[in-house]
């Protein structure tokens, strides 16, 4: 089996070339390809196929020739992954599978049809609108913390560190505690702290992320898209940009006047190989 492996921040996947839909992508395959020790390791891996060749997808086919299809590190199905995404698009560009129109490229996602735009060294991607619609709680040992939900597409909790509780101090090797009830289905969270601020940006933040079906990540593109927005709702701000500094580096979500959220950062592609599917499983 072919593969590619990429990251962005440091969050990284193992990429399946799978244009026509042949590809029989199972939870075991997937735990077996992102196992650090006995596969190739990633946080979760992403099957590249046409949106017309994958039932989830078919129906955007005319908007968006390809679709991400993405799974967790644990084998699970993701709904969406911010610098998956930026990969994905990174991906497609190499190996000349798509180039961007006036308008970007359009990419078929769990969470609709979304648009990327190629910077100079960077992706930046048009994200699904964060919505911000309830309080709730994430608890890590003795500690709770107060949260916001946020629906990036799939599910966030963006919880403020407070009362001295600082960011290096949280143990995340195990998945915070949840309300169910909120989070019917599992919920990525967010733990955020203030940081300097940076000329030109309307915020700056350090996040942690425990993300749901793959544990602590060095990234996440969907956590700092709903931790932007957080952030720009308790400054008052109705647009404006805010930098998030993640453990593998920094992304920037921007709300602009035309109502777009934009998340933009690095997209890398390190390596290229074939693995014996026989030998992992």
């Amino acid at each position: 089996m072919r593969f590619t492996k990429g990251h962005g921040t440091g969050n990284d996947f193992v990429i399946l070339p799978d244009p026509d839909g042949e590809l029989t992508l199972t939870p075991a395959l997937v735990a077996a390809l992102c196992d650090r020790r006995r596969g190739i390791g990633g946080d979760g891996v992403i099957r590249v196929v046409r949106s017309a060749k994958h039932p989830e997808a078919a129906g955007h086919a005319g908007e968006a020739e390809w679709f991400m299809d993405y799974h967790n590190s644990d084998g699970s199905i993701a709904e969406m992954c911010g610098n998956g995404l930026r990969v994905f698009v990174r991906y497609l560009l190499a190996h000349g599978l798509a180039t961007p129109g006036p308008a970007g490229l359009p990419v078929a996602t769990r969470a609709g049809v979304l648009v990327a735009e190629i910077g100079d060294g960077t992706i930046r991607a048009r994200m699904t609108t964060p919505r911000v619609y309830a309080g709730s709680t994430a608890t890590l040992g003795h500690l709770t913390l107060p949260g916001v939900a946020v629906d990036c597409g799939n599910p966030h909790l963006v919880c403020g560190l407070h009362d001295g509780v600082a960011l290096t101090s949280l143990d995340l090797t195990t998945a915070p505690r949840h309300d169910a009830g909120v989070f019917p289905h599992g919920v990525n969270v967010e733990f955020v702290e203030p940081a300097e601020p940076l000329d030109g940006l309307d915020g700056h933040v350090r996040m942690r992320v425990h993300e749901r079906g793959s544990g602590e990540t060095q990234s996440c593109g969907t956590g700092a898209l709903a931790v932007g927005a957080v952030a720009l709702r308790d400054a008052g701000l109705d647009t404006g940009s805010i930098a998030v500094d993640v453990l593998g580096g920094r992304l920037v979500v921007t709300h602009d006047e035309a109502g777009g959220w934009w998340l933009e950062g690095p997209a890398v592609l390190v390596a290229d190989g074939e693995i014996d599917v026989e030998a992992v499983l």
